[in-house]
């Protein structure tokens, strides 16, 4: 795998995300040499996290630098690359890296056919923006999308994850928002969950809710991760209608805006626990007939 040369490092900009990783490939023995970041948050991460680097504009930025670190949201992604091309920012052997989940390297066309080398490195995690992010990005996989019939851009983009102290996955292109829709509904509906069920225990009373939870939510994603679809448990995977209603009944007095969330997760459960053979054949027509019947009313 190539090794990256010592590289001039340009962030844009120093969210969560861009501080971060800036700070990791400085770490890697790379030289950050400017960042952009206008809020007070951005302006304390960078002070934390890139000391005494220059926070600059993005095109000075850019232009400072051999390797362009776009870490901006992703619906500002294409203007951004469009306007560092027709402000010249950009030239001929850089690289130019974003970190969106949503997007491959075609976002960055307008930069490639400058001549810059396209890359899309997408962290697995979530961020803080603090500095215990640098110890997790060590356990993360990067899912990295190079141009299609460019093995130097996949070299490159590899090497720099590896550097990074993390590991590089390859997402092909065509797949990357399918690919990122899977990361989102497990991460950000995981947590929904959560402060939901949290939520749930403290309108009960229950505290310290967190603690209280907390070992059955770590046993179960990692016996999900372990055993698949194997690892389901509870009244619909048992079959249990008469816990299934009462559920349902608390819930719709108590918080009726998790009542929906509630029997499509369960829907969902029930087929998945019936083709892994964990619910019993005879039982799955009355359990999707009984969340049938709740959804209707």
């Amino acid at each position: 795998m190539t090794r990256p040369a010592r590289l001039a490092v340009g962030v844009v900009s120093a969210g969560r995300v861009g501080a971060v990783l800036g700070a990791a490939l400085a770490r890697a023995g790379h030289v950050v040499v400017a960042a952009s970041g206008v809020s007070k948050a951005s302006v304390r991460r960078a002070e934390e996290l890139l000391p005494d680097v220059p926070l600059l504009s993005p095109d000075e930025v850019a232009a400072r630098a051999d390797l362009v670190l776009l870490a901006v949201p992703d619906d500002a992604l294409g203007g951004l690359v469009r306007g560092l091309v027709a402000t010249e920012s950009l030239r001929p052997g850089q690289i130019v890296v974003h970190t969106s989940g949503a997007h491959g390297v075609d976002v960055l066309a307008p930069a490639a056919e400058i001549g810059v080398l396209p890359l899309a490195l997408h962290p697995a995690m979530t961020f803080t923006g603090r500095a215990e992010d640098l110890h997790r990005v060590v356990a993360c996989c990067v899912g990295v999308t190079a141009g299609e019939g460019d093995p130097a851009g996949w070299s490159v983009g590899e090497a720099l994850v590896v550097e990074m102290g993390a590991e590089p996955v390859r997402v092909p292109e065509a797949v990357r928002p399918l690919y990122h829709a899977a990361l989102t509904h497990g991460a950000n509906h995981l947590a929904t969950l959560v402060t939901e069920c949290v939520g749930l225990l403290r309108n009960a009373g229950i505290e310290p809710a967190e603690r209280v939870i907390s070992p059955l939510l770590s046993a179960a994603l990692d016996n999900a991760l372990r055993h698949g679809d194997r690892a389901l448990t509870g009244p619909v995977a048992r079959g249990d209608v008469g816990t299934v209603r009462k559920h349902v009944g608390v819930l719709r007095d108590a918080a009726p805006d998790t009542v929906p969330a509630y029997l499509a997760l369960a829907r969902r459960a029930a087929h998945r626990a019936a083709d892994a053979g964990v619910l019993r054949a005879d039982a799955v027509p009355e359990i999707l007939s009984v969340l049938d019947e709740e959804t209707e009313r």
